[in-house]
């Protein structure tokens, strides 16, 4: 099961990044986050957990996998049968910044997980795009 969402912002990357990178600011930007509680301190680091709440779904603890500063990073959750990894980047453009975030959600009950999930994983995805611009366009005013 593969999930991309894109969009683009007019401020340069690494405003982009900032509201990117500040994930425990996230519930306050987009309605597809009740909560991010961190688990490991509140930096963005590899290793470090969050424990994430989202309206509807159980609470999943994501683990930073990846990282390459001021340009993206992965984190992953494990749960029976799902293994998930979510993707945040930020591509300079010529206007400005396109931010780029995704899931892939493998396994054996990745399927089933589809037909019960697609349509408020597309939602949120979209939900957590126009607020990530949002966020790092509130940065730059």
């Amino acid at each position: 099961m593969n999930y991309d969402e894109t969009t683009q912002t007019s401020v340069d990357p690494g405003r982009a990044w900032s509201a990117l990178s500040a994930v425990t600011t996230y519930p306050r930007w987009t309605s597809s986050m009740t909560t991010v509680t961190p688990l490991d301190g509140t930096d963005l680091a590899i290793g470090h957990r969050f424990r994430i709440k989202q309206p509807g779904l159980p609470a999943v603890v994501w683990q930073v996998t990846e990282l390459s500063e001021g340009e993206s990073f992965t984190w992953e959750a494990h749960s029976p049968g799902v293994h998930s990894v979510a993707f945040h980047r930020v591509h300079p453009t010529a206007g400005g910044t396109q931010i780029v975030i995704g899931l892939r959600q493998t396994g054996s009950l990745a399927g089933l997980l589809k037909m019960l999930t697609e349509t408020k994983t597309r939602r949120f995805l979209r939900l957590e795009a126009a607020g990530l611009k949002a966020a790092a366009e509130a940065t730059s005013a």
